[in-house]
């Protein structure tokens, strides 16, 4: 008898997010529970695909799901900040906001790390969005006027969870982005 563990279709299905080393360098292996969509214009993300950071300057349209008495923190970084040899300011924070409402986006949450679109100056850069389920309201911090990459640097998704008294994720999907030469570069 064939075991079925080790069928072709079970070694095709190998979650997006152990492949792009999200589970590891970001976040612990968790099991999904709410489902997430992201949009950057018309464009749908898909763990891995590739986003070009002109198309991603702009906040993205987020949904989750969800009870409108739940509660969620959504978080955005680059764990290959400034270089995917040499991530030395991983991660860097991009985006930040808590008590969002299930079934709502983020702007009914509070933006505490206000968003800031890829800007990767050298190789491919993962940026990974993390949703966590809240235990109860979070006193979030006033709005962070940070600007600069030092402000946002060496943030650390797992830290941050264990400080707000937040268990594994509930959702996580990530995007590829790379500087694009200057002659190629375009704004559709």
């Amino acid at each position: 008898m064939r075991d079925s563990r080790s069928s072709p279709a079970m070694a095709a299905h190998v979650d997006p997010l152990v492949v792009g080393r999200v589970i590891g360098d970001v976040v612990d292996l968790f099991v999904p529970t709410v489902p997430l969509s992201v949009r950057f214009g018309t464009r749908d993300l898909t763990n891995g695909c590739e986003i070009k950071p002109p198309i991603a300057a702009n906040m993205p349209a987020v949904q989750i799901a969800g009870r409108a008495n739940d509660l969620f923190t959504l978080l955005m970084t680059d764990p290959d900040a400034p270089s995917p040899s040499e991530p030395s300011m991983r991660e860097l924070l991009h985006w930040l906001v808590v008590n969002i409402p299930g079934g709502a986006d983020p702007s009914e949450g509070e933006t505490v790390v206000p968003y800031v679109g890829p800007r990767p100056q050298v190789g491919i850069h993962r940026y990974v969005l993390v949703l966590f389920q809240q235990r109860a309201r979070m006193n979030a911090p006033p709005p962070m006027a940070m600007v600069g990459e030092a402000a946002r640097a060496n943030f650390t998704t797992r830290a941050f969870a264990s400080r707000h008294d937040l268990e594994l994720p509930v959702a996580a999907m990530y995007f590829n982005a790379q500087r694009e030469p200057a002659n190629r570069r375009r704004n559709y």
